[in-house]
């Protein structure tokens, strides 16, 4: 496996606020730290009415850590992706040891939608999803949420804002404000997963 994701490398470098994407024609790894931050406050979600309609509806099933390296392959599955099959590898890794979670959106017994991301302490760093059915992934999001909230999480980081994701009540923060809510968040108790990994961020 590339050292830039082995285990203890890659959670350092999420505490210390960098997340990993390769070049797409070399496939080097590349560190990424975007100024600003994009992160959904939990209490900020933005449930549209047409959301909550296919909610009430219940036409879709929802799962935690069912299915994680299914959803991994699905969120892979497009023209343009930066998952190959090292980040399935390390990211799955992650999954087995209680560092990485998916959320699986389910129609008629079939994967239709979900997310996957990493969890340190109370921070959780969303890394992508994707959908076949309509707004399946934002159903996957919306659980999310709920989950998180429910195991107190403080953080939820989405890398880069989008006009999709500021719809769903995502806002950026500066670097500095981002570092400050990040170093608090990823030394509290492992909130979902195995605590044997704990690590701190770097100074």
């Amino acid at each position: 496996m590339n050292k830039n994701l082995e285990i203890h490398f890659l959670l350092s470098a999420y505490a210390s606020g960098y997340f990993p994407m390769p070049e797409p024609q070399t496939e080097k790894i590349k560190w990424y730290f975007p100024e600003p931050r994009a992160i959904l406050p939990l209490e900020g979600f933005h449930c549209s009415r047409t959301l909550s309609r296919t909610l009430r509806r219940g036409e879709y099933q929802v799962s935690y850590d069912k299915n994680f390296a299914g959803v991994m392959k699905a969120c892979a599955a497009r023209k343009d992706t930066w998952i190959n099959k090292e980040f399935i590898k390390a990211y799955t890794k992650l999954h087995e040891l209680g560092f990485a979670h998916s959320v699986e959106v389910w129609c008629e017994k079939k994967l239709v939608g979900g997310l996957y991301g990493v969890s340190i302490g109370g921070a959780f760093f969303a890394e992508s999803k994707f959908h076949e059915k309509t707004d399946a992934s934002k159903v996957a999001l919306y659980f999310l949420v709920q989950e998180l909230k429910k195991r107190r999480f403080g953080l939820l980081e989405v890398q880069f804002l989008t006009p999709h994701l500021k719809s769903l009540g995502v806002i950026e923060v500066s670097s500095v404000e981002y570092l400050k809510i990040l170093k608090k968040r990823v030394i509290e108790s492992q909130k979902w997963g195995d605590n044997s990994l704990r690590l701190e961020p770097k100074k």
